[in-house]
């Protein structure tokens, strides 16, 4: 693993991110980059930023109410009590001193309007995605593409199940060659921190491919 996180990819990830910067931002000496996590409603974002985060976890979770029956679906995960209202927000150490600032976004439609301000600066995304619920992934997918913002699939496995080969997924969700998908249990750290590096390798990588 450390191979995979060495110092190399601190000089290519300081030049993305002062290019993705917010401006005015001081980008002189950057050791840390940000990152989305998106995803359906009940994907597991909050789950998957907080098995990794080496902080405990900013969280706004609120209380569902009735108010959300019959617009937030529960059939798949009927034990959900809460739900992301604005963001979920940690942090990770990579080897070499890589500091990854994790943005998980809120799911429900209602609070897309978030996403803009979200994005802001990142260097990549996580599209994570419940194969039960595999139309609630593509507004995710259209949205980091019209951005022009690189991401990866990450195939969350409930309960460690992955019904569907990854190639299934890739085909279902008419992705093309170049983006990476990969399976990840949302609740495993060392799970979650393969699917982060595979993020910014791939980051890194389209950076590269436009020098």
């Amino acid at each position: 693993m450390a191979a995979r996180t060495s110092t190399s990819w601190k000089g290519c990830l300081v030049d993305f991110a002062s290019s993705r910067a917010v401006p005015g931002a001081d980008t002189d000496a950057v050791t840390s980059v940000k990152i989305v996590v998106a995803g359906g409603f009940g994907a597991g974002k909050t789950t998957f930023v907080g098995s990794v985060s080496e902080i405990t976890p900013l969280t706004t979770e609120a209380v569902m109410t009735s108010v959300s029956d019959g617009v937030d679906d529960l059939s798949h995960t009927p034990d959900k009590t809460t739900t992301t209202v604005a963001m979920d927000f940690g942090r990770v150490t990579l080897d070499a001193g890589l500091v990854l600032y994790l943005f998980g976004t809120p799911g429900q439609h209602r609070f897309w309007f978030m996403w803009d301000d979200l994005i802001q600066g990142a260097i990549g995304a996580v599209v994570l995605v419940d194969t039960r619920r595999l139309a609630d992934s593509f507004p995710a997918v259209d949205y980091f593409e019209s951005a022009s913002l690189p991401f990866i699939v990450a195939i969350n496995g409930f309960y460690g199940d992955f019904p569907h080969a990854v190639e299934d997924v890739r085909d279902a969700m008419s992705l093309g060659r170049e983006v990476p998908i990969v399976q990840c249990d949302a609740r495993g750290r060392v799970s979650t921190k393969e699917a982060l590096i595979a993020l910014v390798e791939h980051a890194m990588a389209m950076q590269l491919s436009v020098r």
